[in-house]
Protein backbone atom coordinates (compact mmCIF):
# COMPACT_ATOMS: atom_id res chain seq x y z
CA UNK A 1 0.00 0.00 0.00
CA UNK A 2 1.69 3.33 -0.98
CA UNK A 3 1.48 6.58 1.22
CA UNK A 4 -1.30 8.09 -0.54
CA UNK A 5 -3.32 5.21 0.17
CA UNK A 6 -2.40 5.25 3.73
CA UNK A 7 -2.66 8.89 4.51
CA UNK A 8 -6.60 8.57 2.73
CA UNK A 9 -6.99 5.34 5.11
CA UNK A 10 -5.50 7.82 7.82
CA UNK A 11 -8.00 10.44 7.04
CA UNK A 12 -11.41 8.29 6.95
CA UNK A 13 -10.28 6.77 10.09
CA UNK A 14 -9.59 10.40 12.03
CA UNK A 15 -12.48 11.70 10.15
CA UNK A 16 -14.93 12.94 12.87
CA UNK A 17 -11.96 13.16 15.45
CA UNK A 18 -9.75 15.74 17.59
CA UNK A 19 -7.14 15.26 15.15
CA UNK A 20 -8.83 15.16 11.82
CA UNK A 21 -7.16 18.70 10.89
CA UNK A 22 -3.97 17.52 11.39
CA UNK A 23 -4.21 14.59 9.34
CA UNK A 24 -6.05 16.07 6.27
CA UNK A 25 -3.17 19.39 6.48
CA UNK A 26 -0.51 16.32 5.79
CA UNK A 27 -3.14 15.02 3.10
CA UNK A 28 -3.67 18.04 1.52
CA UNK A 29 0.06 19.14 1.46
CA UNK A 30 1.25 15.93 -0.56
CA UNK A 31 -1.73 15.63 -2.78
CA UNK A 32 -4.30 17.40 -4.12
CA UNK A 33 -7.56 16.65 -2.16
CA UNK A 34 -10.09 14.78 -4.36
CA UNK A 35 -13.45 16.22 -2.92
CA UNK A 36 -15.17 18.65 -5.31
CA UNK A 37 -18.43 20.62 -4.32
CA UNK A 38 -21.79 19.40 -5.10
CA UNK A 39 -24.16 22.44 -4.71
CA UNK A 40 -24.06 26.31 -4.85
CA UNK A 41 -21.78 28.01 -7.43
CA UNK A 42 -18.31 28.28 -7.71
CA UNK A 43 -15.13 29.76 -9.56
CA UNK A 44 -13.79 27.48 -11.33
CA UNK A 45 -9.76 28.39 -11.42
CA UNK A 46 -6.50 26.78 -11.05
CA UNK A 47 -5.24 28.64 -8.01
CA UNK A 48 -5.90 27.94 -4.62
CA UNK A 49 -4.71 29.29 -1.28
CA UNK A 50 -1.46 26.70 -1.45
CA UNK A 51 -0.88 27.40 -5.01
CA UNK A 52 -0.98 31.13 -3.97
CA UNK A 53 1.30 30.80 -0.93
CA UNK A 54 3.63 28.93 -2.71
CA UNK A 55 3.89 31.08 -5.53
CA UNK A 56 5.18 33.69 -2.97
CA UNK A 57 7.82 31.40 -1.26
CA UNK A 58 9.07 30.84 -4.87
CA UNK A 59 9.67 34.57 -5.42
CA UNK A 60 11.66 34.42 -1.69
CA UNK A 61 13.69 31.99 -2.75
CA UNK A 62 16.02 33.94 -4.75
CA UNK A 63 16.56 36.15 -1.73
CA UNK A 64 17.26 33.03 0.80
CA UNK A 65 19.62 31.96 -1.28
CA UNK A 66 22.04 35.49 -1.43
CA UNK A 67 21.07 36.11 2.15
CA UNK A 68 23.07 32.63 2.99
CA UNK A 69 25.89 33.45 0.66
CA UNK A 70 26.01 37.18 2.30
CA UNK A 71 26.42 35.91 5.70
CA UNK A 72 29.61 34.11 4.83
CA UNK A 73 30.57 36.65 3.04
CA UNK A 74 30.01 39.72 5.53
CA UNK A 75 31.74 37.77 7.84
CA UNK A 76 35.08 36.59 6.08
CA UNK A 77 35.43 40.31 4.55
CA UNK A 78 34.96 42.09 8.10
CA UNK A 79 37.70 39.82 9.69
CA UNK A 80 40.25 39.64 6.76
CA UNK A 81 39.42 43.15 4.93
CA UNK A 82 37.06 43.68 2.26
CA UNK A 83 38.45 42.90 -1.28
CA UNK A 84 40.63 45.21 -3.42
CA UNK A 85 38.92 44.50 -6.46
CA UNK A 86 35.84 42.02 -5.80
CA UNK A 87 34.92 38.99 -7.86
CA UNK A 88 31.62 37.51 -7.77
CA UNK A 89 32.39 33.91 -7.67
CA UNK A 90 36.08 33.89 -5.93
CA UNK A 91 34.36 36.45 -3.51
CA UNK A 92 31.01 36.19 -3.24
CA UNK A 93 29.46 32.55 -4.22
CA UNK A 94 31.99 30.01 -2.54
CA UNK A 95 32.35 27.04 -0.52
CA UNK A 96 33.24 28.87 2.55
CA UNK A 97 30.62 31.45 2.19
CA UNK A 98 27.60 29.20 1.64
CA UNK A 99 28.31 26.62 4.85
CA UNK A 100 28.65 29.46 7.08
CA UNK A 101 25.82 30.93 6.16
CA UNK A 102 23.79 28.26 5.78
CA UNK A 103 24.76 27.19 9.34
CA UNK A 104 23.57 30.12 10.63
CA UNK A 105 20.57 31.01 8.30
CA UNK A 106 18.80 27.51 7.88
CA UNK A 107 18.12 26.95 11.38
CA UNK A 108 16.03 30.35 11.68
CA UNK A 109 14.11 29.01 8.87
CA UNK A 110 13.70 25.58 10.86
CA UNK A 111 12.41 27.78 13.93
CA UNK A 112 10.24 29.78 11.98
CA UNK A 113 8.58 26.70 10.38
CA UNK A 114 8.83 24.27 13.47
CA UNK A 115 6.92 26.74 16.13
CA UNK A 116 4.79 28.40 13.51
CA UNK A 117 3.48 25.65 12.30
CA UNK A 118 2.86 23.49 15.71
CA UNK A 119 1.03 26.69 16.81
CA UNK A 120 -1.07 26.77 13.87
CA UNK A 121 -2.04 22.80 14.20
CA UNK A 122 -2.67 23.09 17.55
CA UNK A 123 -5.10 25.95 16.89
CA UNK A 124 -6.77 23.86 14.56
CA UNK A 125 -7.21 20.80 16.77
CA UNK A 126 -8.87 22.72 19.65
CA UNK A 127 -11.20 24.55 17.65
CA UNK A 128 -11.44 21.57 15.37
CA UNK A 129 -11.20 23.53 11.73
CA UNK A 130 -8.64 23.10 8.74
CA UNK A 131 -5.22 23.63 8.95
CA UNK A 132 -4.88 27.05 6.84
CA UNK A 133 -1.93 27.61 4.42
CA UNK A 134 -1.08 31.45 5.38
CA UNK A 135 1.62 30.64 7.81
CA UNK A 136 3.40 29.07 4.52
CA UNK A 137 4.36 32.61 3.78
CA UNK A 138 5.06 34.28 7.05
CA UNK A 139 7.15 31.67 7.67
CA UNK A 140 9.84 32.58 5.23
CA UNK A 141 9.29 35.70 5.26
CA UNK A 142 10.32 36.07 9.60
CA UNK A 143 13.56 34.65 8.94
CA UNK A 144 14.50 36.81 5.97
CA UNK A 145 13.69 40.19 8.13
CA UNK A 146 15.47 39.17 11.41
CA UNK A 147 19.33 40.10 12.37
CA UNK A 148 21.43 36.70 11.45
CA UNK A 149 22.40 36.02 14.94
CA UNK A 150 19.13 36.43 16.86
CA UNK A 151 19.11 33.64 19.33
CA UNK A 152 16.63 31.08 18.53
CA UNK A 153 14.67 31.30 21.61
CA UNK A 154 13.51 34.31 21.60
CA UNK A 155 12.83 33.79 17.93
CA UNK A 156 10.56 31.17 19.32
CA UNK A 157 8.88 33.20 21.30
CA UNK A 158 8.10 35.76 19.02
CA UNK A 159 6.73 33.73 16.31
CA UNK A 160 4.39 32.00 18.94
CA UNK A 161 3.31 35.35 20.04
CA UNK A 162 2.95 36.29 16.55
CA UNK A 163 0.82 33.95 15.03
CA UNK A 164 -1.57 33.75 18.07
CA UNK A 165 -1.88 37.53 18.81
CA UNK A 166 -0.96 38.42 15.19
CA UNK A 167 -3.53 36.21 13.04
CA UNK A 168 -5.19 33.53 15.69
CA UNK A 169 -7.43 35.61 17.93
CA UNK A 170 -8.54 37.67 14.66
CA UNK A 171 -10.13 33.86 13.51
CA UNK A 172 -7.17 32.68 11.45
CA UNK A 173 -5.48 33.05 7.88
CA UNK A 174 -8.07 36.01 6.05
CA UNK A 175 -9.23 37.16 9.11
CA UNK A 176 -6.30 38.83 10.99
CA UNK A 177 -5.47 43.06 10.76
CA UNK A 178 -1.96 43.14 10.96
CA UNK A 179 0.70 41.20 9.12
CA UNK A 180 2.31 38.27 11.42
CA UNK A 181 5.38 38.49 9.84
CA UNK A 182 5.71 42.14 11.12
CA UNK A 183 3.70 41.90 14.07
CA UNK A 184 6.60 39.13 15.21
CA UNK A 185 9.74 41.61 14.32
CA UNK A 186 7.56 44.35 16.24
CA UNK A 187 7.96 41.86 19.36
CA UNK A 188 11.06 41.44 18.91
CA UNK A 189 11.86 45.06 18.30
CA UNK A 190 10.02 45.97 21.31
CA UNK A 191 11.13 43.17 23.92
CA UNK A 192 14.43 42.89 22.77
CA UNK A 193 15.75 46.13 21.60
CA UNK A 194 19.48 45.79 21.95
CA UNK A 195 19.04 42.21 19.44
CA UNK A 196 17.49 44.06 16.76
CA UNK A 197 19.51 47.82 16.38
CA UNK A 198 22.69 48.87 16.63
CA UNK A 199 26.07 48.04 14.60
CA UNK A 200 26.76 44.75 16.29
CA UNK A 201 23.53 42.97 14.86
CA UNK A 202 23.83 42.73 11.21
CA UNK A 203 27.01 40.60 10.71
CA UNK A 204 27.55 36.91 11.99
CA UNK A 205 29.95 37.23 14.52
CA UNK A 206 30.09 40.56 15.70
CA UNK A 207 28.41 40.26 18.81
CA UNK A 208 30.91 37.66 20.04
CA UNK A 209 33.72 39.70 18.36
CA UNK A 210 32.87 43.45 18.88
CA UNK A 211 36.75 44.64 18.58
CA UNK A 212 37.36 42.47 15.14
CA UNK A 213 34.05 42.96 13.80
CA UNK A 214 32.01 45.76 12.96
CA UNK A 215 28.42 45.15 11.45
CA UNK A 216 27.72 48.80 11.21
CA UNK A 217 25.08 49.32 8.13
CA UNK A 218 23.91 52.27 5.40
CA UNK A 219 21.39 53.57 7.35
CA UNK A 220 23.18 53.35 10.78
CA UNK A 221 26.28 55.41 9.11
CA UNK A 222 23.86 58.05 7.24
CA UNK A 223 21.93 58.28 10.88
CA UNK A 224 25.67 59.34 12.92
CA UNK A 225 26.57 62.14 9.84
CA UNK A 226 28.79 59.47 8.11
CA UNK A 227 29.73 59.17 4.70
CA UNK A 228 29.27 55.72 4.71
CA UNK A 229 27.54 55.31 1.04
CA UNK A 230 29.99 56.35 -1.85
CA UNK A 231 30.50 56.23 -5.34
CA UNK A 232 33.70 54.35 -4.68
CA UNK A 233 32.74 51.73 -1.71
CA UNK A 234 34.82 49.66 0.75
CA UNK A 235 38.15 49.51 0.28
CA UNK A 236 40.59 47.06 2.60
CA UNK A 237 39.40 47.98 6.12
CA UNK A 238 37.44 50.85 5.46
CA UNK A 239 33.55 50.98 6.20
CA UNK A 240 32.34 52.61 3.32
CA UNK A 241 29.49 50.84 0.56
CA UNK A 242 29.22 51.65 -2.74
CA UNK A 243 25.64 52.58 -4.93
CA UNK A 244 25.95 49.21 -6.76
CA UNK A 245 26.85 47.48 -3.49
CA UNK A 246 24.25 48.70 -2.02
CA UNK A 247 22.02 47.79 -4.57
CA UNK A 248 22.57 43.92 -5.64
CA UNK A 249 23.47 43.26 -1.70
CA UNK A 250 26.73 43.00 -1.33
CA UNK A 251 26.05 44.88 2.30
CA UNK A 252 25.00 44.30 5.74
CA UNK A 253 21.61 43.91 6.76
CA UNK A 254 18.64 41.25 7.73
CA UNK A 255 19.48 38.52 5.96
CA UNK A 256 16.64 39.03 2.69
CA UNK A 257 16.86 42.74 2.90
CA UNK A 258 19.89 43.81 1.45
CA UNK A 259 19.52 42.54 -2.80
CA UNK A 260 17.66 44.92 -4.28
CA UNK A 261 17.70 43.71 -7.77
CA UNK A 262 16.58 40.09 -6.47
CA UNK A 263 13.77 42.17 -4.53
CA UNK A 264 12.78 43.48 -8.21
CA UNK A 265 12.71 40.55 -9.69
CA UNK A 266 10.57 38.75 -6.99
CA UNK A 267 8.33 41.90 -7.58
CA UNK A 268 8.22 41.45 -11.37
CA UNK A 269 7.32 37.67 -10.70
CA UNK A 270 4.81 38.74 -8.64
CA UNK A 271 3.09 41.03 -10.55
CA UNK A 272 3.31 39.08 -13.78
CA UNK A 273 1.10 35.84 -11.43
CA UNK A 274 -1.23 38.42 -9.90
CA UNK A 275 -0.15 37.59 -6.77
CA UNK A 276 0.89 41.37 -5.46
CA UNK A 277 -0.84 44.82 -6.31
CA UNK A 278 1.57 47.20 -8.75
CA UNK A 279 -0.75 49.78 -7.45
CA UNK A 280 0.85 49.41 -3.62
CA UNK A 281 4.39 48.94 -4.95
CA UNK A 282 4.32 51.78 -7.12
CA UNK A 283 2.89 54.18 -5.12
CA UNK A 284 4.56 52.76 -2.05
CA UNK A 285 8.10 53.82 -3.87
CA UNK A 286 6.51 56.99 -5.08
CA UNK A 287 5.51 57.98 -1.52
CA UNK A 288 9.35 57.19 -0.08
CA UNK A 289 10.95 59.14 -3.24
CA UNK A 290 8.17 62.34 -2.59
CA UNK A 291 9.50 62.63 1.03
CA UNK A 292 13.03 62.00 0.20
CA UNK A 293 12.83 64.84 -2.05
CA UNK A 294 10.76 67.64 0.54
CA UNK A 295 13.85 66.61 3.06
CA UNK A 296 16.23 67.02 0.23
CA UNK A 297 14.45 70.85 -0.56
CA UNK A 298 14.73 71.09 3.49
CA UNK A 299 18.60 71.13 3.41
CA UNK A 300 18.83 72.64 0.17
CA UNK A 301 16.77 75.92 1.20
CA UNK A 302 19.55 75.81 4.80
CA UNK A 303 16.83 75.25 6.98
CA UNK A 304 18.94 71.68 8.45
CA UNK A 305 22.69 72.97 9.00
CA UNK A 306 25.52 70.16 9.25
CA UNK A 307 25.39 70.48 12.85
CA UNK A 308 21.14 69.07 13.24
CA UNK A 309 21.72 64.95 14.12
CA UNK A 310 18.90 65.18 10.97
CA UNK A 311 21.32 66.02 8.30
CA UNK A 312 22.99 62.68 7.72
CA UNK A 313 19.78 60.88 6.31
CA UNK A 314 17.49 64.67 5.65
CA UNK A 315 20.62 64.81 3.05
CA UNK A 316 20.71 62.10 1.65
CA UNK A 317 19.38 61.62 -2.34
CA UNK A 318 16.12 60.68 -2.10
CA UNK A 319 16.76 58.03 -4.89
CA UNK A 320 19.18 56.54 -2.66
CA UNK A 321 16.65 55.69 -0.15
CA UNK A 322 15.14 53.58 -2.08
CA UNK A 323 18.46 50.95 -2.31
CA UNK A 324 18.92 51.16 1.03
CA UNK A 325 17.26 49.40 4.34
CA UNK A 326 14.45 47.24 4.03
CA UNK A 327 11.84 49.97 2.18
CA UNK A 328 11.51 47.93 -1.00
CA UNK A 329 11.45 44.64 1.07
CA UNK A 330 8.79 45.25 2.99
CA UNK A 331 7.22 47.11 0.36
CA UNK A 332 7.25 44.38 -2.61
CA UNK A 333 6.80 41.43 0.07
CA UNK A 334 5.00 42.62 2.88
CA UNK A 335 2.67 45.83 2.16
CA UNK A 336 1.42 43.68 -0.47
CA UNK A 337 -0.58 41.36 1.68
CA UNK A 338 -4.35 40.31 0.36
CA UNK A 339 -5.84 40.29 3.95
CA UNK A 340 -4.45 42.93 5.77
CA UNK A 341 -3.80 45.94 2.72
CA UNK A 342 -6.36 47.85 1.21
CA UNK A 343 -8.62 46.11 -0.97
CA UNK A 344 -10.08 49.07 -3.47
CA UNK A 345 -7.98 49.96 -6.58
CA UNK A 346 -8.23 53.71 -5.37
CA UNK A 347 -7.58 52.47 -1.51
CA UNK A 348 -4.14 50.43 -3.05
CA UNK A 349 -2.80 53.33 -4.46
CA UNK A 350 -3.80 55.68 -0.86
CA UNK A 351 -2.11 52.61 1.01
CA UNK A 352 0.93 52.17 -0.52
CA UNK A 353 1.66 55.50 -0.98
CA UNK A 354 1.20 56.36 3.14
CA UNK A 355 3.60 53.68 3.51
CA UNK A 356 6.56 54.66 1.64
CA UNK A 357 5.88 58.55 2.48
CA UNK A 358 5.96 57.60 6.66
CA UNK A 359 8.63 55.21 6.07
CA UNK A 360 11.04 58.32 5.14
CA UNK A 361 9.48 60.45 7.73
CA UNK A 362 10.76 57.73 10.53
CA UNK A 363 14.20 56.57 8.87
CA UNK A 364 14.87 60.35 9.39
CA UNK A 365 13.14 61.51 12.48
CA UNK A 366 14.54 58.59 14.02
CA UNK A 367 18.25 57.98 14.30
CA UNK A 368 17.50 55.42 16.98
CA UNK A 369 16.12 52.89 15.01
CA UNK A 370 16.37 54.16 11.04
CA UNK A 371 14.21 51.71 9.04
CA UNK A 372 10.53 52.84 9.26
CA UNK A 373 9.51 50.43 6.96
CA UNK A 374 7.63 47.99 9.43
CA UNK A 375 6.07 50.03 11.13
CA UNK A 376 4.63 52.21 8.81
CA UNK A 377 2.97 48.95 7.14
CA UNK A 378 2.20 47.92 11.17
CA UNK A 379 0.35 51.68 10.77
CA UNK A 380 -1.25 51.18 7.15
CA UNK A 381 -2.64 47.90 8.58
CA UNK A 382 -4.73 49.24 10.70
CA UNK A 383 -6.17 52.04 8.81
CA UNK A 384 -6.60 50.04 5.50
CA UNK A 385 -10.44 49.44 6.59
CA UNK A 386 -10.69 53.30 7.08
CA UNK A 387 -9.36 53.82 3.85
CA UNK A 388 -11.75 51.13 2.20
CA UNK A 389 -14.49 52.29 3.89
CA UNK A 390 -14.46 56.01 2.48
CA UNK A 391 -13.40 55.06 -0.90
CA UNK A 392 -16.61 53.21 -0.90
CA UNK A 393 -18.45 55.34 0.18
CA UNK A 394 -17.18 58.22 -1.80
CA UNK A 395 -18.27 55.58 -4.90
CA UNK A 396 -21.36 55.83 -3.63
CA UNK A 397 -22.12 59.16 -2.94
CA UNK A 398 -20.82 59.69 -7.22
CA UNK A 399 -23.29 57.31 -8.18
CA UNK A 400 -26.03 58.76 -5.98
CA UNK A 401 -25.20 62.20 -7.49
CA UNK A 402 -25.58 60.50 -10.62
CA UNK A 403 -28.56 58.51 -10.37
CA UNK A 404 -30.12 61.88 -9.05
CA UNK A 405 -29.00 63.57 -12.27
CA UNK A 406 -30.92 61.14 -14.53
CA UNK A 407 -34.14 61.43 -12.79
CA UNK A 408 -34.18 65.02 -12.59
Amino acid sequence: MGLKSKLHNLKLKYKDKKMAPAFNALHTFLYLPNETTHSGAHVRAADDLKRTMNTVIISLIPCLLFGIFNTGYQHYSALNGFPEEFSLFEHFINWDNFVLGAWTVLPLVVVSYGVGLAVEFLFAVIKGHEVEEGYLVTGMLVPLIVPIDIPLWMLAVAVIFGVVIGKEVFGGTGMNILNPALTIRAFLFFAYPTWMSGDKVWVHGAVEQPDAISGETILGGLAQGKEILTSVGAKGNEIAYSISEAFYGFIPGSVGETSKLLILLGAAFLIFTKIASWRIILSGFAGAALMGLIFNGVVDAGWITESSKFYGLMSTPFWQHLIIGSIAFGVVFMATDPVSGSQTNKGKWIYGFLIGFISILIRVFNPAYPEGVFLAILLMNVFAPTIDHYVVQGNVKKRMKRLKLKTA
